[in-house]
């Protein structure tokens, strides 16, 4: 059986998904953990034989996959009859991706926009008509809703129910909420990503020119905010009296930014340590042991730990445009591919942007900073594949930002293609005769909290009493670095909207590796390195000669 949505309306594009064969989702009550839900004999027992899949810690759902030798109906009624004493509210088969495989989880919830010219009292009537409850209204986008309708209808019901209503007159936008796997995207003393360095006796010299800009702007005035799963905001480069402003964790829906999850459970690096970094490379303040691209400009911190496609995705952004945000870094985005693995089917899924989250986009760039609009940075990614597969990172709304490494060429897992806007330093590992790395990563801000759980512990280096590491890395630590260049851009000139401030760091790049980046010779863009690797100082004293004009 297959099920489809449609981004885009009626006219939209078409995304298919069929039902896993040998998957099933378990969801549990709120209250508990899946460990506790199967704490008894008899569900171990039933549940021992499934190896687990992926987790969706926010939506309380574990994916597992049922042997061949059993079989997925026979799994799932087991599973159901040992489960469903202990507190599972559903044990059933999954969505997948068509071409990765991967698993994609349906919610009862929906995302509805009708026409503008349609009354709210209408609106809601139609929506009653359909058996949906309104979660949330949003009022600054006419006639926008989250909905939800009853539990446990089942596939065919929800996605009938969003054609359905998709198909109304009154309608403009509808799609049930779809969930993925979301990846961070963090492939891993001396900050030589901000200048010219020597570490361990080697001269490191492929930086972003970001030291000496800051004699014109380091960023004062400005907002970054960082859309990621948490920030140490207590840490030392933050505490600075009202460096932090409007933290948001719009996966619990409170007021606190920071870290929940223990970071490396069975060492993955899928915790809350990373936005904790992604933070200090954008706007660490310097005045201890880190500084980010944009010393003096403000952190706006939005924890978001839910999945990817989720309603709480599109809250984040509404958020910080709303909160005062200037620059929105996201160093997450759809599960990579092995980036050594050439074969792996993740390379080629196609993951489209849901109108959810692309009409909240909109906002932020139409609406955000009184009407300029906020300049958007995405890590390109770290599978070594297309960023044009990626809905997110290949968005006209965003720039890709891409890994290059201390010897001023291509990250070995940085993702490429015609989405990709720029690049900035970050790590690199040695692979297939490359040589060796000079240095171990980016040298940023660490979780602090005292629970040993950020990075400092699982990488060799950082400082001791660690606050500090110097293994992080990937296109998570390349996209922040662009966050801060964009501040420094608008701190120095605010008139500039967020297409201009684009234009600037396009402008502004150093095409690096000439030889192997082919660089188109009428545009300049590379479908490695985008326009090139940016240079802070020019991108600023360009922004200050267009004062004025």
């Amino acid at each position: 059986m297959v099920f489809s949505v449609r981004y885009g309306g009626r006219e939209g594009k078409k995304y298919s998904f069929g039902m896993s064969s040998d998957m099933l989702a378990i969801r549990y009550d709120k209250d508990q953990s899946f460990e506790r839900l199967v704490r008894s004999t008899h569900s171990r027992s039933e549940v021992s034989t499934l190896q687990e899949v992926a987790r969706f810690d926010d939506a309380n759902v574990v994916v597992m996959r049922v042997p061949p030798q059993r079989g997925v109906t026979k799994a799932r009624d087991a599973a159901r009859s040992a489960l469903k004493p202990t507190g599972a509210r559903f044990v059933g088969r999954v969505l997948q991706d068509p071409k990765s495989k991967r698993p994609v989880l349906y919610t009862e919830n929906y995302f509805v926009r009708f026409m503008a010219d349609e009354s709210n009292r209408k609106c809601k009537q139609i929506l009653k008509q359909m058996g949906l409850k309104v979660k949330k209204q949003y009022e600054a986008e006419r006639n926008t809703f989250f909905v939800e309708a009853k539990e446990g209808l089942g596939s065919e019901k929800i996605f009938a129910i969003g054609e359905k209503l998709l198909d109304h007159d009154s309608v403009e936008l509808c799609h049930p909420e779809l969930v993925r796997e979301r990846s961070l995207r963090a492939a891993n003393k001396n900050q030589w990503h901000l200048k010219k360095a020597t570490i361990d006796g080697k001269t490191v010299n492929a930086h972003a020119n970001v030291e000496e800009a800051w004699s014109l702007s380091r960023g004062k005035g400005v907002t970054i905010c960082v859309i990621d799963d948490g920030v140490d905001v207590e840490h030392q480069d933050f505490s600075r009296t009202g460096k932090v402003v409007h933290g948001r964790d719009v996966t619990e829906g409170s007021n606190n930014p920071r870290p929940k999850v223990d970071a490396f459970p069975m060492l993955d690096i899928e915790g809350d340590a990373h936005g904790t970094c992604c933070a200090g490379v954008a706007c660490a303040s310097g005045s201890h042991s880190a500084s980010g691209v944009a010393p003096d400009a403000k952190l706006l911190p939005i924890r978001f730990a839910s999945g990817l496609g989720s309603n709480e995705e599109r809250d984040a952004f509404l958020w910080a445009a709303d909160h005062g945000a200037d620059v929105i870094s996201c160093s997450w985005g759809p599960r990579d591919g092995a980036w050594f693995d050439p074969s792996d089917p993740l390379h080629n899924q196609v993951t489209p942007l849901p109108d959810s989250t692309r009409t909240a986009l909109e906002h932020a760039t139409q609406n955000g900073r009184g009407g300029k609009g906020c300049v958007i940075t995405w890590a390109a990614g770290n599978g070594n594949e297309s960023a044009d597969n990626d809905g997110y990172a290949s968005s006209d709304m965003v720039m890709a930002v891409a890994a290059c490494n201390d010897r001023g060429t291509k990250s070995v897992y940085s993702d490429f293609g015609n989405a990709v806007w720029c690049s900035f330093p970050s790590s690199n590992f040695k692979h297939d005769g490359l040589p060796d790395p000079l240095t171990p990563g980016i040298w940023t801000t660490d979780r602090s909290d005292g629970t040993d759980e950020g990075y400092n512990p699982f990488f060799s280096g950082g400082d001791a009493a660690k606050k500090y590491t110097d293994g992080f890395g990937g296109t998570s630590s390349a996209c922040p670095g662009v966050a801060g260049v964009a501040a420094l851009i608008i701190a120095q000139n605010p008139h500039l909207n967020w297409i201009e401030v684009s234009n600037i760091i396009a402008d502004t790049c150093d095409q690096i590796d000439k030889t192997n980046g082919d660089y188109d010779p009428d545009t300049g863009h590379s479908p490695i390195y985008g326009f090139g690797r940016v240079n802070a100082k020019k991108a600023v004293e360009k922004a200050k000669s267009l004062l004025g004009n």
